[in-house]
């Protein structure tokens, strides 16, 4: 005989629903406060509360009139009668509600009287919290002034659930990423990726084939999730039959994107490239990127370009394979716009070289990610270096 599962606890399940939102004791969120400020103004109330309700405490995530004030105890509270109803609650006049007339928000501080709540929803569906309206003198509540607090809790759930949805859109692109430096006998090899937000539209992936490092460095044009989604598209029609020949692989791509993407206006710049280990020789097919570069022994640059518009452009575009050769001592580096934003503006090229000359391929894409995140970079930041042993 099969055991009968267990159902699980409602209470447990929506514990876990706002423990997952991962917003508990986080600071301010202007986003939501913004919705608070003008429910205060839409319904002249003294105090607006979005409040989450923890495992005995409700938690707020933004509040008005509560003198900053962010925690209060769950027992005994409306939002916890709010939310075990699932529905919206108003009470007009505590003192004389038989279920509420009693309870110490209204005998003690801060003197309840009139309280309209609408429950939180998670992106599951669980009830978490409430949007709520508190007065210390009675009030009514219109039809129409429910359904503008029902939209008012939509808008803060849609907040919510967008945070949490861009969360997971992060975990999953930084999965994406390589997740170890490729072993090249003879290179050194070195890379990452600082995102602006919490989504990047930059992409960069290297995978060695016997002798043949296979390299790729992608800026979509464009931010959040959106930009991310495409970001991941390139990325895995890139690694689609990777023996496939670097203008095929491209030109692929290219259709793609100016199939599926015509009417979003969205373009990818791109370098696409071979490194043979055993020559040095690296063969390219760059996108409209133009920011890929070789650093000579004699500390001269070579910039690496073939003529190309961005990906996704929609025009029938010519392509050609561009040739150089990586010699002993040499380092090559290819980066995304966002670099230029945090570079020395003043001389771009002698603070890169100082940086790669002083402190390695390894060393220097740290100091990459050092400045960016220190300077707050307005655009995602991806560098990738490939330096030949001397």
């Amino acid at each position: 005989m099969a055991l009968l599962e267990q159902p699980v606890d409602s209470e447990v399940v929506r514990q876990r629903a706002l423990e997952a939102l991962e917003i508990l004791d986080t600071p301010r969120d202007e986003r939501v406060d913004r919705i608070t400020r003008l429910a205060h103004e839409f319904f002249d109330v003294p105090m607006v509360s979005v409040s989450l309700l923890d495992r005995d405490r409700q938690w707020r995530l933004s509040e008005y009139g509560f003198d900053g004030e962010r925690e209060a105890p769950r027992a005994d509270s409306f939002c916890d009668a709010t939310v075990g109803k699932g529905s919206m609650l108003v009470v007009e006049d505590a003192t004389v509600d038989a279920d509420f007339a009693t309870n110490p928000f209204v005998t003690g501080d801060p003197h309840l009287r009139f309280y309209a709540g609408q429950p939180l929803e998670a992106p599951g569906g669980e009830t978490v919290g409430t949007l709520c309206l508190i007065d210390t003198k009675p009030r009514q509540l219109s039809t129409k002034q429910r359904e503008l607090l029902r939209e008012l809790a939509s808008w803060v759930q849609a907040e919510i659930a967008r945070e949490y949805e861009l969360d997971q859109a992060a975990v999953v692109q930084r999965a994406l990423l390589p997740r170890r430096t490729p072993a090249l006998p003879g290179y050194t090899l070195a890379a990452a990726a600082v995102p602006a937000g919490q989504v990047m539209g930059d992409l960069y992936d290297w995978e060695v084939h016997g002798t043949r490092l296979r390299l790729t460095l992608a800026d979509v044009m464009g931010k959040g999730i959106g930009a991310g989604m495409i970001a991941a598209g390139v990325r895995a029609s890139l690694r689609t039959a990777p023996d496939r020949p670097l203008l095929e692989a491209v030109r692929d791509v290219d259709r793609m994107l100016a199939r599926d993407l015509d009417d979003l206006h969205m373009f990818v710049t791109a370098l696409h490239a071979d490194l043979d280990a055993e020559s040095g020789r690296v063969r390219f097919v760059d996108a409209g990127h133009s920011l890929a570069f070789i650093l000579r022994g004699d500390d001269t640059w070579e910039s690496l370009r073939s003529t190309g518009l961005p990906l996704g452009m929609g025009i029938d575009e010519e392509r050609a394979v561009g040739e150089a050769v990586l010699e002993p001592g040499d380092i090559l580096m290819c980066c995304s716009d966002g670099l230029l934003d945090v570079l020395d503006p003043a001389d771009p090229f002698g603070h890169v070289r100082r940086t790669l000359r002083e402190a390695g391929p390894a060393g220097a894409v740290a100091e990459a990610v050092r400045i960016a995140r220190a300077a707050k970079a307005p655009d995602d930041v991806t560098v990738v270096v490939v330096g030949r042993d001397g």
